[in-house]
């Protein structure tokens, strides 16, 4: 059954790998894409998202810009990981089209009223500014979507505190927001996305189709491994945000748990942390579960497949 998805994200090297894996794949139907200051600021991140889309062959694909800056907090970017562009290590092309004049959360909002109720799935892999606002300005969002399927947090680990994943820990309490709906979610944490590791072997595979996607993966994945190694000590860099699309092309790619989940606000070294209360059973009603275990050679060969399917566009 085809997917009807909003791709909420901050490209961002992982970001344009979920972009071209959406786009590649028959199961996603890639309804638009709106952008969140996180990786980088958000007219970078904007424009990475609209270049990624004439490399993928998919600028039919709308894109809405969105939310510049946390809810109450000061903007943080990961230039030690994505670069002064948000992108480095490859040389975007112009983008073809512009970014549409509605706001992010309002086509995010008037997307899914539009749609049949629980037909829309929301995918953000970036801080959760918009996706908090959109369901604070519109309430009924959290009865109409299908299921919110995020790329953040962790269970076990940080990595832009001790305890906190990044997207959590810039914008918290839109964190709170999201996780606190009582929408279905899934939470894709660093636990799962640190097994989505982009080996030499996997990056061998991606090299021989030879294309100039190929090439633009390889050339992030390059710079990818480099700010890796140097600022968090991998080897083979983790490619994050792609396994939320996965996920919902065949969840038995992913493993999940049900488990009750919250936000940390207050704490003085714990500010951001993804809090998941493996107590068992879940209690009834719980409306959240975490990925943990991901079939490596499965995700790797559906990044693949979509790669080589931009050349029969």
């Amino acid at each position: 059954m085809t997917r009807k998805i909003i791709l909420d994200c901050d490209p961002g090297h992982d970001d344009a790998v979920a972009i071209i894996l959406a786009g590649g794949n028959d199961k996603i139907d890639l309804l638009g894409i709106t952008t969140v200051g996180g990786n980088q600021t958000l007219p970078k991140v904007t424009h990475n998202a609209l270049s990624v889309l004439r490399v993928a062959r998919l600028t039919e694909v709308p894109v809405f810009a969105g939310c510049a800056r946390p809810l109450v907090r000061d903007v943080e970017v990961a230039e030690g990981i994505h670069g002064d562009s948000g992108l480095d290590g490859v040389e975007l092309p112009e983008p073809v089209t512009s970014v549409g004049d509605q706001h992010a959360v309002d086509f995010i909002i008037e997307t899914v009223m539009a749609n049949e109720p629980h037909t829309v799935t929301l995918v953000p892999t970036g801080p959760l500014t918009n996706i908090a606002l959109a369901v604070r300005k519109e309430p009924r969002l959290a009865e109409r979507v299908q299921e919110v399927v995020l790329m953040g947090g962790g269970y076990h680990t940080g990595n832009w505190s001790a305890v906190a994943e990044f997207n959590i820990k810039v914008d918290p309490e839109a964190a709170h927001i999201v996780f606190n709906e009582k929408w279905p979610l899934t939470m894709v944490g660093l636990d799962l996305t640190h097994q989505a590791l982009a080996t030499p072997e996997v990056e061998e595979d991606i090299r021989g189709i030879g294309s100039q996607c190929s090439e633009f993966v390889l050339g992030l994945f390059g710079f990818f491994r480099q700010a890796y190694k140097e600022q968090q000590g991998f080897d083979n860099p983790p490619v994050h945000d792609p396994c939320t699309i996965a996920y919902l092309i065949d969840p038995s790619v992913v493993s999940t748990r049900k488990v009750p989940l919250d936000v940390e606000l207050n704490g003085t070294l714990t500010v951001g942390m993804t809090v998941a209360d493996f107590r068992a059973p879940a209690p009834d009603g719980c409306t959240t579960q975490v990925a943990v275990k991901l079939d490596h050679a499965a995700f790797w060969k559906m990044v693949v497949d979509s790669i080589r399917a931009v050349e029969t566009r």
